[in-house]
């Protein structure tokens, strides 16, 4: 059966263990055959000593007991090294691996990411993690010693009896045959752990997520057989490679003990024919120890490091997964404009969300996006940040299509404010600058336009914001949000809803702010339809149903008394 060759993206993976790292791995594998040696020198030991006994050579005997000490002093030193080697250069490649497997999920776009489950990149980097870091990596050293020590007990027992040895030879061949057949089985029950596995981290993700929601509604039984059934699956899965590899080992064990029996026979025969001293009989048996061993832990060691190197394969597979657009560089400027020539776009392509859309944002002003809840507002934005590519019509970036657009250079000319925020449980300053150093004036001046000067002066800006800003009130996290935006000084401000969770003082206060900013494109959705900020903006857009209904300036449209009229009389009713 022809092997499956593995992907460019799995072989950077493999390669990210032995980065800066080659050195570390020489060294253990130096000591792992290093200490061959002395395994090799106990086992002629006990059968010198067995012939001395015959001979009745004291002097031989003490000169002996010498040797062994010796042995065993070198033999901790070599140990000494041999652990030490290994810790090293697992603990390097497990960390080059994790580090590279965060490093390609950060390169993914929003809309990638978006479209995605969380849970299976918590399961590889967790679970996955340490059944590779202990089935690939730490058992390199494990297998190459058995097969070492299995190659080398054979050409030892060669030298004492030729014929031992091709009879020895003879049987273990069935536990080699069976490591082989087993190495694609037990890959395949690993995997299907692994995908298990993801799913329960999801499961528990959810649940964890919305624990509020689960205890204000009652719903604590009906969640406890969600969890239970994902649970479930997940150890039936565990169950079945559990039983597997009991299976193959039992097998093994078969075999080695029938290969041991058979060669302390063979040994017991050849002796009492007196082609052998009984010391030599003693020598097969301590090397038969080392093949039987060898013979058992061998294929365990080869189905595993298969079914780890599936793993492996598998978090290649889902990095590249949906990986981030390619496309061209642009300036972190926005020189013209922003403009949307009949955008059609809907989550269900059969059920459009915005309707033949057509806008033009000038470099440098201000507009407001007003309408009813679902009428497309936030979806707009979305759009704008790249999120979504299958739209129709054209989005332009001075002149040139978002959907043509690098991903990453996207970014640098566009942020996002939005309803949600997430805050990392570190300092106040550490959510504000997101773990980079900016200069003093510009971080007291973010802080001062997002609102922020009064918890700062209550709390200090060393203190911690908690688990996702639960140390935060809503108001708060909206308004680090709002800072660490305005830190980047991207061209175009995208809003949404920002100022929802703060009061209407506090809320008018940032608004204006941001509206006053020189130099900034600004988008602005907002629900807050107060006359003094809207006669800031250059244009209002006004959305129905998807559709671009009104557009103008705030005296223009209040004068029309169409759909923007009926909704600022409502909303200051």
């Amino acid at each position: 059966m022809k092997r499956n060759k593995r992907s460019p993206a799995a072989q950077a993976y493999f390669r990210a263990f032995y980065e800066k790292n080659r050195l570390h791995f020489a060294i253990g594998m130096t000591f792992t055959v290093l200490t061959l040696g002395v395994n090799f020198t106990m086992s002629w030991v006990l059968g010198a000593v067995m012939d001395t006994i015959t001979d009745g050579d004291l002097g031989r005997l003490q000169r002996i007991f010498w040797l062994v000490l010796g042995v065993m002093v070198l033999n901790s030193l070599l140990d000494a090294g041999y652990y030490g080697s290994r810790a090293v250069f697992v603990s390097q490649a497990l960390r080059q691996y994790k580090s590279m497997a965060f490093r390609k999920l950060s390169e993914k776009s929003i809309s990638a990411f978006s479209q995605e489950n969380t849970g299976r990149y918590l399961s590889t980097l967790t679970n996955d993690a340490t059944t590779i870091e202990t089935d690939y990596l730490e058992s390199s050293f494990s297998m190459l010693l058995q097969v070492l020590l299995f190659l080398g007990a054979l050409g030892m027992m060669c030298w004492y009896s030729p014929l031992m040895t091709l009879l020895s030879v003879l049987l273990s061949v069935p536990p080699i045959l069976l490591s082989v057949l087993t190495g694609g089985p037990m890959a395949k029950r690993a995997k299907a752990v692994s995908d298990k596995n993801e799913g329960f981290m999801a499961q528990v993700k959810d649940l964890l997520s919305g624990f509020s929601v689960i205890k204000s509604f009652k719903a604590e039984k009906e969640t406890q057989k969600l969890f239970d059934a994902s649970n479930r699956t997940v150890e039936d899965a565990k169950r079945r490679r559990r039983y597997f590899e009991g299976l193959v080992s039992s097998l093994s064990g078969s075999f080695s003990l029938i290969f041991q029996l058979g060669i302390f026979l063979i040994g017991a025969y050849l002796a009492i024919r007196g082609d052998i001293t009984s010391g030599t009989v003693v020598v097969f048996v301590n090397l038969s120890g080392y093949l039987v061993n060898a013979i058992g832990s061998i294929p365990r060691y080869w189905a595993n490091r298969k079914a780890a190197a599936a793993l492996v394969e598998k978090l290649a597979e889902v990095t590249e997964e949906n990986a981030g657009r390619s496309g061209d560089a642009i300036p972190a400027r926005l020189s013209d404009a922003i403009t949307l020539d009949h955008v059609t776009f809907g989550y269900d392509p059969a059920e459009p969300v915005l309707n033949d859309l057509s806008m033009k944002l000038e470099a440098g002003k201000k507009y407001a996006l007003v309408g009813a809840s679902g009428s497309g507002k936030s979806t707009l934005l979305n759009l704008l940040m790249g999120a979504y590519g299958g739209y129709s019509g054209s989005i332009s970036i001075d002149g040139k299509e978002l959907r043509e657009v690098d991903t990453d250079s996207l970014y640098d000319v566009m942020s996002l404010i939005g309803q949600n925020v997430f805050l990392f449980d570190d300092t106040l300053y550490q959510n504000i600058t997101m773990f980079r150093d900016f200069p003093e004036d510009k971080l007291e001046l973010a802080v001062h336009r997002s609102g922020l000067d009064e918890l700062i002066e209550r709390r200090g800006e060393s203190c911690r914001c908690g688990e996702n800003g639960n140390g935060l009130s809503g108001g708060e996290r909206q308004r680090v949000s709002i800072a660490r935006c305005l830190m980047r000084e991207t061209p175009v401000l995208l809003l949404d809803e920002a100022t929802a969770a703060l009061d209407n003082q506090t809320a008018f206060a940032v608004t204006d702010a941001i509206l006053r900013l020189d130099g900034l494109t600004r988008v602005v959705v907002t629900h807050r339809l107060e006359e003094a900020l809207l006669e800031q903006y250059d244009r209002i857009f006004v959305l129905r149903g998807g559709r671009l209904c009104e557009e103008g300036r705030f005296e223009d449209l209040m004068a029309r008394k169409e759909y923007f009229y009926s909704l600022y009389t409502v909303a200051n009713g």
